[in-house]
């Protein structure tokens, strides 16, 4: 509890109050900040208007409320990130019964709804990897995973990244439950945000063929929702697949975005070390594509193809480290396995630091807010996220080095 209200509190009055006071520095525009806005008044404008949410002219209404005015190019100061619909059209869907309400309205029921389903998560995830910890460990887990730096930041910018988790989470939920059909529609939604949801749909995919009479029911249900989206997506504005390959085009020209392995090394060796991981990746998990939904090998594989998504989406986003709760599940799950080898001790030792780094560096800086002043306090706001590049790489090793030299042990509990 007292880490998590650090870290609360270091969002608050030191990530929050230094950016207000440089904002003020550098005439920079500060509006609703809600990532949700652009989504929900294109939503609006397309489902009560017709309008394309992908125009330039809804991307100048988004800069009104999400920035406070439009931008300016010509003003030094002014974000790089237009703040335009850069989201498939049937996200519209889901955001559908909220176009009728203020925003102001819609804010305070999508934070509420981010809180639930992030908390809800925990214990999908628990159910995946199947482990069921004493109630105090689980309330400690979930505390901590409220009071995370990758979860406070999502919920403050009510980034739908929180949303997407929750729909993976209930995917392999639903596939460790047996529920094959309900699994394949939660797993179509969360392709809302393509990038996240790319690599576990292709590992579904693979996992699917391997024993097609058994699990064709999750791949007939994940394509019949997907063309369900597509086909309403395309009645509602047709011909927008075209005008979204474009916004997104558009935003990662202006947002500059690169994945972790991009930021650590150049743009050439990011892509070439994607693939590399990624091939590796499927070697490690051959043998999950023949396991039961509900065994530990599926869930140790599962949990390192959604670490390897963080380490190689194609956008570095702190919120989308919420991600790494399951193989994190895993580890922590199976922490007494690691003392068998040297390198599994050491890795697990390196991870456990950088895990912990956030919260005990968010703490040092409160306590500094006492004894210094507060704009020298802020001007230090970066010291928590020193770990961010490097814990994602470290949780993705430490995982696979488990799966390479010993497995997941199907004696592990399951359910």
């Amino acid at each position: 509890m007292l880490f998590a209200l650090g870290a609360w509190f270091y969002v608050s009055r030191v990530i929050v109050a230094f950016q207000i006071r440089d904002a003020v520095a550098h005439d920079r525009p500060r509006g609703n900040l809600s990532d949700l806005y652009p989504r929900w008044l294109g939503a609006r404008e397309l489902l009560l208007h017709g309008r394309d949410p992908y125009s330039p002219e809804i991307t100048r209404e988004i800069q009104q409320g999400y920035y406070g005015r439009p931008l300016d190019a010509s003003r030094p100061g002014d974000p790089q990130d237009q703040a335009a619909f850069a989201y498939p059209v049937y996200v519209v869907f889901l955001i559908a019964p909220t176009i009728f309400m203020p925003f102001t309205q819609v804010q305070l029921l999508f934070t509420a709804l981010l809180w639930f389903v992030t908390g809800l998560s925990v214990l999908l995830w628990l159910r995946v990897v199947g482990w069921k910890p004493p109630l105090h460990i689980l309330a400690a887990i979930v505390i901590l995973t409220l009071g995370s730096l990758p979860v406070i930041q999502a919920i403050k910018l009510q980034q739908l990244t929180l949303l997407v988790a929750a729909l993976l989470a209930g995917c392999f939920a639903a596939l460790a439950s047996g529920y094959f059909v309900l699994a394949g529609i939660l797993l179509a939604l969360a392709t809302i945000k393509p990038q996240l949801a790319l690599l576990p749909v292709l590992w579904l995919m693979a996992w699917s063929f391997a024993r097609w009479h058994e699990r064709w029911r999750l791949l007939a249900a994940f394509s019949a929702a997907i063309l369900a989206l597509l086909a309403g997506a395309q009645y509602v504005l047709p011909g927008w697949i075209g005008r979204f390959i474009i916004g997104l085009r558009n935003y990662h020209a202006y947002t500059h975005n690169a994945s972790l392995l991009q930021l650590l090394s150049t743009p050439t060796a990011g892509y070439a070390l994607s693939g590399a991981l990624i091939l590796l990746t499927a070697w490690f998990c051959r043998r999950a594509f023949w396991a039961a939904s509900d065994s530990a090998e599926f869930a140790a594989s599962a949990s390192l193809a959604l670490a390897l998504v963080v380490v190689t989406v194609p956008m570095f986003a702190l919120y989308n480290q919420v991600l790494l709760l399951p193989p994190l599940l895993v580890l922590v799950r199976d922490r007494k396995s690691h003392s068998e080898r040297r390198a599994g001790r050491f890795l697990f030792g390196i991870t456990a630091i950088l895990l912990s780094w956030p919260w005990v560096a968010s703490l040092l800086l409160d306590l500094a807010l006492i004894f210094f002043p507060a704009n020298l306090v802020q001007d230090q706001w970066k010291l928590p996220f020193y770990t961010s590049f490097t814990l994602p790489i470290f949780v993705f090793m430490t995982l696979a080095f488990k799966i390479a030299k010993t497995g997941d042990s199907p004696e592990l509990p399951c359910a």
